[in-house]
């Protein structure tokens, strides 16, 4: 078995002058999965290649790929994802994957970063203060979702309103609102962080109507799990899609 020209090209596109050792180790590997990841799944997505790097950076990060992250990194930054860009889709993973899981893809962007010559710190994005942050926040919650953190916090029993406020002042106020990325794009960041780290159904369903709401259809978040799935694997790319068509039927208009 041979990498297709195909294949070929879309990795050299992204790995220029790069030797794999797994191809000289694992050639009928690589072959396979070239093949796939660059070649046949990319005939079924209209994502550009900016926006595959964004969502694949986003994905490896939900599932502690460290290693891989540093690879796709260092080619997403080749084809042109920006410093503040790939910084941000680190940010935007801490309210969803955890400090704890995300502390070490900060260190290993510095890295990369300071070994591509960028002088650190980037420019800040922030675009809240403490005291505007609730507000703001809860601004692009509804933007996004409409009123349904408004509900949890009249709702909610008394020594749990705290959760709502966080959605709103950290979750939203923190780091939803940042610069250097947009809010759909955000938003389908989010959605693939979910996706790829299992077991966040509910939240996965939520944000999938919040990616209708602002604009991202139901075949750009098809598109973006037909892209994930050679790095997420079957299982979560099923469980995604069959969230998806719950939130959205087949023929549903959106």
């Amino acid at each position: 078995m041979s990498i297709s020209k195909t294949a070929q090209a879309n990795h050299d596109q992204l790995f220029p002058n790069h030797t794999s050792t797994l191809k000289e180790t694992d050639p009928e590997f690589i072959a396979l999965f070239d093949n796939f990841a660059f070649d046949e799944v990319l005939q079924y997505t209209k994502l550009t290649i900016k926006q595959r790097m964004k969502v694949t950076l986003a994905a490896l990060i939900a599932m502690q790929c460290v290693s891989e992250y540093k690879i796709m990194l260092n080619a997403a930054l080749h084809i042109g994802v920006t410093p503040i860009e790939a910084k941000e889709i680190v940010y935007q993973a801490v309210p969803y994957v955890g400090l704890g899981n995300v502390f070490d893809f900060s260190q290993v962007t510095n890295d990369v970063l300071i070994e591509r010559g960028v002088p650190l710190p980037l420019e800040g994005q922030s675009t809240t203060t403490p005291e505007t942050r609730y507000e703001k926040g809860s601004e692009a919650i509804r933007r996004v979702a409409g009123d349904k953190v408004d509900k949890m916090r009249a709702t909610m029993p008394e020594n749990q309103k705290h959760f709502a406020v966080f959605l709103a002042d950290n979750c939203f106020g923190d780091y939803f609102t940042r610069g250097g990325l947009d809010e759909n794009e955000r938003e389908l960041l989010i959605f693939t962080m979910l996706a790829s780290m299992g077991g966040a159904d509910q939240q996965l369903k939520g944000h999938i109507a919040n990616n209708i709401q602002i604009g991202n259809d139901k075949q750009l978040m098809i598109d973006t799990i037909t892209i994930l799935l050679p790095f997420i694997g079957y299982p979560r790319t099923l469980t995604a899609l069959n969230c998806l068509n719950e939130i959205i039927p087949e023929g549903e208009n959106e």
